[in-house]
């Protein structure tokens, strides 16, 4: 009898450790989304929402009335067009579309990235293996990516390419790798998006990759045909041997590509002759590169910045109608905030000073994303509210249930010669008894006060005033 015990023991032993191995082959890494049922589950119902169904605004079923409250105090600065706050986009993942992600050294670039190839709900969902940094992100029924980005095609246009590196080669790169099936159709629609930081705490997390022996220098693109050499480098370019230097050796570097790194990743480096710094002056290819970033930023597709990761996380799913499994965390204990509480405010206000273009770029962006986010709400409580008037007209237009019944016998009466149809009858005794469980108005709501108002359209009304 123990010896069947054991056995038996011994294969239930057996069978759990054949289905760990099983599972970590099929759901590598911690981003296991098998792992994530009850999360999947509750975000059907939020995606729904956002890709067009309603939602019960006011009540605590909206994961973002707490993103709400953060921009009571919110003043905007900046006056944008409709234009550029209404960025929704008809991405089509079954068509031809490229999202390209821009990816700008240590602003939360590689965590976002992760969540593009791991944590969006596709019909056809990126194949992720152990081991390998890449996944494959096919369109549903073809064998074409409909994502550029580190973690799905590599490094394709060179370590980190800004906006000039990428807008000149990725189109021609896709063109190469996916030709068109019909000649002389339609080009792709290439939506670029990217994540920017806090220059400050963005500044403070270089230092610390670079400190610990990192290197860039690969990171230096082609413009205007011309990709800078090494010994056309400075000899304090952060692509050097930093390990074990301060943060005053860091900023004291004249030609540290650390300072303003945002602005120049996303301006057109050919207005300002690449990387020649004495075709103009500082202060004029500061000024020229900020108005071409700013320029840039407004019109890509879609970007997020670090500090907003919920409001980061809603602009995506609206903008692309795509929705993400888990929610974004904002995870506030990064090498960044250690290094910030060794720098004092006087070595902050240096940082500021070096990276001024990077401040006042990350100021419009704040200012944009933040306006963007205000739009994009007051547009989905508005449809909200013509989704609730549309059926509360429908509803009137079909009567109330109870003038219905009694109209037929005076119609057949008057000689009224109608067509009767069986289902009405099952349909009155249907909204009778769905009325005693309280799931159809009584007879006198029909033309109760509310009729026409709720509290949400109220608040969206004096919202819009």
């Amino acid at each position: 009898m123990e010896s069947t015990h054991s056995r038996l023991l011994l294969a239930l032993v057996m069978v759990l450790l054949f289905g760990v191995i099983v599972l970590q082959y099929v759901c590598p890494g911690t981003d296991c989304q098998l792992l994530r049922l009850s999360s999947l589950s509750s975000k059907l119902g939020d995606s729904a929402s956002r890709g067009g169904g309603d939602r019960n605004y006011g009540d605590s079923g909206d994961p973002y009335v707490a993103e709400d409250r953060t921009l009571v105090r919110f003043v905007p600065r900046f006056n944008f067009t409709t234009g550029d706050l209404n960025r929704s986009v008809d991405f089509k993942i079954k068509g031809d579309d490229v999202i390209v992600f821009l990816h700008i050294q240590k602003t939360g670039g590689t965590t976002f990235g992760r969540h593009l190839v791991r944590n969006i709900q596709l019909e056809r969902p990126c194949e992720c293996h152990a081991g390998q940094k890449k996944c494959t992100c096919y369109r549903p029924g073809k064998r074409e990516t409909w994502l550029f980005s580190r973690f799905s095609t590599g490094w394709s246009c060179g370590l980190h390419a800004d906006w000039t590196e990428l807008t000149s080669c990725v189109p021609s790169l896709m063109d190469t790798r996916e030709p068109p099936k019909i000649q002389n159709a339609a080009r792709r629609n290439y939506y670029y998006i990217t994540i920017l930081r806090d220059p400050v705490w963005r500044y403070l997390s270089e230092w610390r990759h670079v400190q610990r022996g990192a290197t860039w220098k690969a990171s230096l693109h082609v413009c205007d045909g011309h990709a800078p050499t090494l010994a056309e480098l400075p000899s304090c370019y952060p692509g050097d041997d930093w390990s074990g230097c301060t943060l005053e050796d860091f900023m004291d570097c004249p030609y540290n590509l650390a300072n303003n790194r945002q602005t120049r990743m996303l301006a057109d480096l050919s207005l300002v002759g690449c990387y020649n710094l004495t075709a103009m002056s500082e202060p004029e290819r500061g000024a020229a590169l900020l108005e071409s970033a700013k320029r840039n930023l407004r019109g890509m597709a879609f970007f997020g910045l670090t500090e907003y990761q919920r409001k980061t996380q809603y602009l995506f799913e609206r903008t692309f109608r795509l929705a993400f499994i888990a929610p974004f965390t904002q995870l506030n204990g990064t090498r960044a905030s250690a290094a910030g509480a060794e720098a004092g405010p006087e070595t902050q206000r240096r940082i500021r000073r070096l990276n001024r273009w990077d401040v006042e770029l990350y100021e419009y962006a704040r200012d944009l994303f933040l306006q963007r986010f205000q739009w994009a709400r007051q547009e989905e409580r508005r449809e909200a509210r013509l989704r609730r008037q549309r059926e509360r007209r429908r509803m009137r237009g079909r009567g109330p249930p109870w003038k219905r019944g009694r109209e037929w016998p005076q119609r057949a009466a008057a000689g009224y010669q109608a067509t009767f149809a069986p289902g009405d009858w099952g349909q009155e005794e249907e909204e009778s008894r769905d009325r005693v469980r309280g799931q159809v108005p009584a007879p006198g709501s029909w033309w109760d006060p509310e009729e026409n108002s709720t509290m949400a359209d109220y608040l969206d009304n004096v919202e819009h005033w």
